[in-house]
C-alpha cells in the first residue's frame, strides 16, 4: 500500500507542479520524472514501489477501455474525417522516418569521423 501511496504522491506533485507552470508539460510526465529522480536518489526505496508497480503493469490493459469504448463512440466522426486522419497518420509517420534516418545519418558521420 505504501508503494501505492509513493506512485499517487508524485502523481499528485507532478499535476500541481504542472498548474504552476502553466500546463505546459503534463502533469503525469513529470509525476514519472520526480518518481524516477526520488528511486535514482533512493528517496523513495524501489522495494516499497516495486509490489505496486508490478500489479499496475498487470492490470494496465484495463486502463485503455475507456478510451477504446470512446473510440466505438466517435464511430461516426471518425468515419467522417477518415481520409484526413490517413493523411495525418501517413504524413506523420513518414516525417518522423525521415527526421530519424537524417539524424542517424548525422550522427554516424561524426562517429566516423572520429575512428582513427
Amino acid at each position: 500500500m505504501i508503494g501505492l501511496f509513493y506512485i499517487l504522491l508524485c502523481w499528485v506533485a507532478g499535476n500541481a507542479l504542472a498548474r504552476l507552470t502553466g500546463d505546459y508539460v503534463s502533469g503525469n510526465i513529470i509525476g514519472m520524472v520526480l518518481l524516477f529522480v526520488a528511486l535514482r536518489m533512493k528517496i523513495v526505496p524501489a522495494e516499497r514501489v516495486r509490489p505496486a508497480a508490478r500489479f499496475l503493469l498487470g492490470v494496465m490493459a484495463l486502463f485503455f477501455v475507456p478510451f477504446g469504448v470512446g473510440l466505438m463512440i466517435s464511430y461516426e466522426t471518425l468515419l467522417s474525417h477518415f481520409w484526413a486522419i490517413m493523411v495525418a497518420i501517413v504524413a506523420s509517420t513518414v516525417v518522423v522516418l525521415l527526421t530519424v534516418g537524417w539524424s542517424f545519418q548525422k550522427l554516424n558521420r561524426k562517429d566516423d569521423a572520429r575512428t582513427p
